[in-house]
C-alpha cells in the first residue's frame, strides 16, 4: 500500500509542478486526491505493523513543498513578464535619440562624432584606430591625454560610411596593453525585449545590450 500512495505522490508532484493559468484549481484537486489516499491509506494499514507517523508526516510535507513551488512559479512567470513589459516601456522612449555605446556608427560625410575612449588610468599614451565597413583602417592617429571625448573626423577627408573606432592604451615602453571599442554616440532606431533582457538597436544595424549604453543626450 506505501507504495500505491508513493507512486500517487509522484504523480501528484508531476502534475502540481506544470505551471499555469488554472495552477491554483489543479492543487486544490490534486490535494483532495492526495488526502483521499491517505486515508485510504490509514483504513487499510496492518493493525499489527501500523505506519509510524512520521511517515505521514513526511508525505503530507513533501505535497506542501510541491504546492508552495508551483505557486512560486506563477509568481516569478508573472514578475518576469511584468518587468520585461515595464523595461520595454521606460526604454520605448530612447527611440529617436543618440546614444553612447560601443558599436559600428553611420557617418554621413558632414558631421563630426564624438566617441568616448576607454583609456587605461595608467597608459602613457593611446591611439584612435577608424575602420570602415569593410574593415580597412582610414586612420590612425594618438589621442592627447586625458580624453574624456574625441572628435571625428579630424583634418582628414572621409566619405560617407559606417565607421567602428578601436582605442589601442600603451605602456611608457610601448607595449600595448588594451585594445577596446570605443563607445560613440548613435542614433536609436528601435528598442526590443527577448528572454527578459531589453535590447537596443542602433541605425547602423549594430545591437547592444540595454546596460552597454552609458549615456543618453537629444539629437545634435
Amino acid at each position: 500500500m506505501t507504495d500505491s500512495v508513493t507512486a500517487a505522490t509522484a504523480a501528484t508532484n508531476a502534475s502540481s509542478s506544470s505551471s499555469s493559468g488554472n495552477s491554483k484549481t489543479l492543487i486544490s484537486n490534486d490535494f483532495e486526491t492526495f488526502l483521499r489516499m491517505l486515508t485510504t491509506q490509514l483504513e487499510n494499514q496492518d493493525p499489527l505493523n501500523p505506519m509510524e507517523s512520521s511517515e505521514y508526516a513526511l508525505q503530507i510535507a513533501t505535497f506542501s513543498g510541491v504546492e508552495q513551488q508551483v505557486l512560486t512559479n506563477d509568481l516569478l512567470t508573472n514578475l518576469t513578464e511584468n518587468l520585461g513589459g515595464g523595461g520595454l516601456s521606460q526604454y520605448g522612449s530612447w527611440v529617436g535619440m543618440e546614444a553612447a555605446a560601443p558599436v559600428a556608427v553611420k557617418y554621413d560625410g558632414s558631421t563630426q562624432l564624438t566617441i568616448l575612449p576607454e583609456i587605461e588610468a595608467d597608459a602613457s599614451f593611446a591611439k584612435l584606430v577608424v575602420r570602415n565597413s569593410e574593415g580597412s583602417i582610414v586612420e590612425s592617429r594618438e589621442i592627447d591625454l586625458p580624453a574624456e571625448t574625441v572628435t571625428w573626423p579630424g583634418e582628414s577627408e572621409a566619405k560617407a560610411d559606417t565607421y567602428s573606432f578601436i582605442v589601442e592604451s600603451y605602456a611608457a615602453d610601448g607595449s600595448q596593453m588594451s585594445e577596446t571599442l570605443g563607445k560613440v554616440y548613435a542614433p536609436i532606431a528601435e528598442v526590443r525585449t527577448e528572454a527578459g533582457k531589453v535590447s537596443v538597436v542602433f541605425e547602423s544595424g549594430s545591437i547592444v545590450n540595454s546596460n552597454d549604453v552609458s549615456a543618453l543626450r537629444d539629437p545634435v
